[in-house]
């Protein structure tokens, strides 16, 4: 709750530090609702902890966001992690992460099983229908709030479009148009381009954050070497603890034993979130281990879209399917389960260990001038990466199989746009909203045959 500034009337309004249970309520709401992806889920905190709530600045927020988005694995909760840290430490941290993939555990696990044991059910898959245009319209509207924050002058438009451009036309890996913009950000902030500094230059000109732009850092984000060492013992323990207890039970050569060594090695080596990952998991997962079949690989990223939580969730779907299908002298519930609750913990815990190891030192670097240069260009290749992220989803939801305009899609997208942005709607209304009209138009649709 803001409060009034008694000795300077003239002041902005200062906010209260939220409690640990006020924090705990609000990331597990936010598990409940981060559909979209990164670029929603992104979004989701953009209107909430830094508009509403104003619990982080906003230059701030973009800092903790660029540092997330140089890292392997899934930006948005990494960004979760980072927050919840900073304002209630280590636990905070904890915290954010794990209620950030709880729902999404529970949600995607019972329809991988509806999915396995019975094959597509209508009723799911009509709501999916009408969940798809509102995963675009969150996605869209991300677009515009975090652009009109990072493109400040024609420099960073520049680099926004020139992101898209390379992404969606000549299909560059996301991590090196992230590079490039890092570089292109150094160079332009050695040579003294005032028009890098867009993250600087923005300032909290009528409210003030409880972790404000211009505020010290927390004393417990200090560097330390001990507490560096201590950090990296226990996540690797808690890593790779699971995995050598399979290994010793089952054996190496069983498939939960494989799964949780190849998404380990995959929680490393894929930087650029869930859609710089999935080919290579595809590759691997259906030709190398025959875990699950193609159809299988593609319904189980539509599963994952229109689920709350990260997209990179797809992944728990592989990890339940390549048990289910290979239990190895298990039953198939057993296997895939464990398959599904390994694959999730080699994936996730690892954002643990990245955070906490190096969220440290990014504080310490925060006001750099040069690495704000560099990071201001990266969010404005963020936007160009959104972007494209949008017109992926449009293309898939609106010209369904490339035929036809799905008039459906587009009319449901229109509106939840406009609600999002003009009218401040709520993201829970939007899915809620979206998905009983897919269900309500498909059974009308059904009953007209």
């Amino acid at each position: 709750m803001a409060l009034p500034n008694e000795s300077n009337p003239a002041a902005p309004p200062t906010v209260a530090h939220p409690s640990f249970g006020e924090a705990f309520r609000f990331w597990l709401k936010l598990g409940f609702i981060s559909f979209g992806g990164p670029a929603g889920q992104i979004a989701i905190m953009q209107t909430e902890l830094v508009e509403k709530k104003r619990w982080i600045g906003q230059a701030r927020f973009l800092h903790a966001l660029n540092f997330c988005m140089l890292l392997p694995g899934p930006e948005a909760t990494q960004l979760a992690i980072y927050i919840g840290w900073l304002l209630h430490r280590t636990l905070g941290g904890i915290v954010a992460g794990a209620l950030f993939v709880l729902p999404s555990i529970v949600i995607l696990w019972t329809l991988s099983f509806v999915y396995a044991a019975y094959g597509n059910v209508p009723w799911v898959a009509a709501i999916f229908y009408g969940l798809k245009p509102a995963v675009i319209a969150i996605v869209a509207a991300a677009v515009i709030r975090i652009g009109r924050k990072a493109l400040k002058n024609e420099v960073m438009w520049s680099i926004a479009a020139l992101a898209f451009i390379a992404i969606f036309f000549l299909k560059a890996p996301f991590p090196l148009i992230i590079l490039a913009a890092g570089v292109i950000g150094l160079i332009g902030g050695q040579l003294g381009g005032s028009k890098f500094n867009v993250l600087a230059g923005h300032a909290e000109s009528t409210t003030t954050s409880v972790l404000g732009d211009a505020a010290e850092s927390p004393p417990h984000t200090r560097p330390s070497w001990s507490r560096g060492m201590r950090v990296a013992l226990v996540c690797l323990a808690l890593w790779f603890a699971p995995i050598i207890a399979i290994g010793i039970s089952l054996g190496t050569d069983h498939t939960l034993f494989r799964e949780g060594l190849f998404f380990s090695k995959a929680a490393v080596v894929t930087f650029g979130g869930a859609y710089a990952v999935l080919p290579y998991v595809a590759q691997q997962a259906l030709f190398h281990y025959g875990w699950l079949q193609p159809g299988q690989m593609m319904d189980g990223l539509g599963l994952a879209e229109t689920t709350p939580g990260p997209l990179i969730m797809v992944l728990q779907f592989v990890g339940f399917m390549g048990g289910w299908n290979h239990p190895g002298g298990l039953t198939p519930i057993v296997a895939a389960t464990a398959g599904a609750l390994l694959t999730t913990w080699t994936t996730f815990v690892p954002c643990f260990l990245w955070i906490f190891l190096g969220g440290p030192y990014i504080e310490r670097l925060r006001g750099n001038l040069q690495l704000t240069a560099a990071l201001s260009a990266i969010t404005a290749a963020v936007v160009g990466v959104v972007l494209n992220l949008a017109v992926w989803f449009g293309m898939h939801a609106l010209f369904p199989g490339g035929a036809a305009v799905d008039w459906f899609a587009v009319i449901v997208t229109l509106v939840a746009f406009l609600g999002l942005l003009r009218w401040r709607w709520g993201i829970i209304p939007v899915v809620l909203g979206a998905g009983a009209l897919g269900l309500i138009y498909q059974l009308a649709m059904l009953h007209r045959l």
